[in-house]
């Protein structure tokens, strides 16, 4: 039978997106910002009235990121939050470099020769390989505030009490966390626009005291060259500005709280359970059943979740930061990441619960 004969075959469900720690959606609210920036098409370096036109809606941008997420210092617009790593880790004043076995690979990236912190089972840094990384240089020490594979929530404040004790400068990859969950208390936090409603390509790296970082000359009061990106910094201020993710947080927890009892029920597992996390951000197991192979299943029925970082997770490489905390490789081969969104709902929950059961209920059949 031909498939265009058959309406049924032509029918899908509407697709389920619960991959939002890759990126998430343009909020509306960022969309309109942007267009409305581009109006501004002039250089913001010009010292002519278009240029400083473009200057001043840069100025309201930057003032409105600062003040959505409480950060009382200096805002450098960068191209992402990789942008803003490699700034801090290539021009912070400090001789030595240490950063944790469960980053993002773009901080391991922009550290090169550097100390790395091993974590535990459940993904916290070890206190005494920290404390020893402290004692032997001052250094600056690059830890996650939330793991974008896992949603695991470092202990940043004693870690910042330890750093700032030893004479080290401490930077905090807030990708995950930004316009989400409270910022932590860092020398350099970075943050990308994607990941909380802005268009892609746009990022800042917060530095409580320029001081302690090189200037190279350029835009940025020095601090970055190229071109701001208006449009994106615009879109950044708005999404922001919206507290959509904030204001959605409890309501995200509790369906975060309903899907993880409904895999355990169902024989899977939650990865870093034990841990303090991100409730916009888990990671499960399904025994049995490849993670290549939920993804496929998932995808064919309207669902995107991932396996992990999306900037490595199409490589189907084993998990580094699975591997930093200890996970078997036979367990680490089978889990997912589901993140969720600000709208998200309960029947979205639902859903997924579904095809989950669906494809683990189908795993004994095979292996029979």
């Amino acid at each position: 039978m031909a498939i265009s004969r058959n309406p049924r075959l032509l029918t899908t469900p509407e697709r389920l997106y619960l991959d939002h720690a890759a990126t998430t959606p343009v909020l509306p609210e960022a969309g309109a910002a942007v267009a409305d920036a581009l109006a501004a098409w002039a250089n913001p370096s010009s010292p002519h009235a278009d240029g400083r036109r473009s200057r001043a809606l840069l100025d309201v941008a930057r003032r409105t990121i600062a003040n959505s997420l409480d950060w009382r210092h200096d805002v450098i617009f960068t191209s992402g939050a990789t942008e803003a790593i490699a700034l801090a880790a290539s021009r912070a004043k400090m001789p030595g470099r240490a950063y944790g076995a469960t980053e993002h690979d773009a901080v391991g990236a922009a550290m090169g020769r550097a100390r790395v912190l091993p974590v535990d089972a459940n993904g916290i840094i070890d206190m005494a390989a920290l404390g020893a990384a402290l004692a032997v240089d001052p250094a600056l020490i690059a830890i996650q505030h939330v793991n974008n594979e896992t949603g695991v929530i470092q202990p940043i404040g004693e870690i910042a009490a330890r750093v700032r004790a030893a004479g080290s400068l401490l930077l905090c990859d807030c990708a995950q966390s930004a316009g989400k969950l409270p910022l932590p208390d860092a020398d350099f936090i970075s943050i990308s626009g994607h990941k909380f409603g802005a268009p892609p390509g746009c990022g800042a790296l917060l530095v409580r005291d320029l001081s302690v970082l090189r200037a190279t000359g350029g835009q940025e009061r020095g601090y970055r060259r190229g071109t701001e990106n208006l449009p994106g910094a615009a879109g950044m201020a708005a999404a922001l500005a919206t507290g959509a993710w904030t204001d959605a947080l409890a309501r995200i927890k509790q369906l975060r709280s309903q899907l993880e009892q409904a895999i355990v029920e169902s024989g899977g597992a939650v990865i870093a359970g034990g841990s303090e996390r991100s409730p916009l951000i888990g990671g499960y197991t399904m025994p049995g059943v490849a993670s290549a192979s939920q993804l496929v299943q998932l995808d064919l029925a309207g669902i995107s979740v991932s396996a992990g970082s999306a900037c490595s997770s199409g490589s189907l490489k084993p998990s580094r930061v699975l591997a930093a905390m200890g996970i078997p490789t036979e367990i680490a081969s089978s889990v997912i990441r589901v993140s969720f969104g600000p709208r998200t709902g309960e029947g979205d929950v639902g859903r997924f619960v579904t095809e989950w059961r669906r494809i683990a209920g189908r795993a004994p059949a095979r292996a029979a």
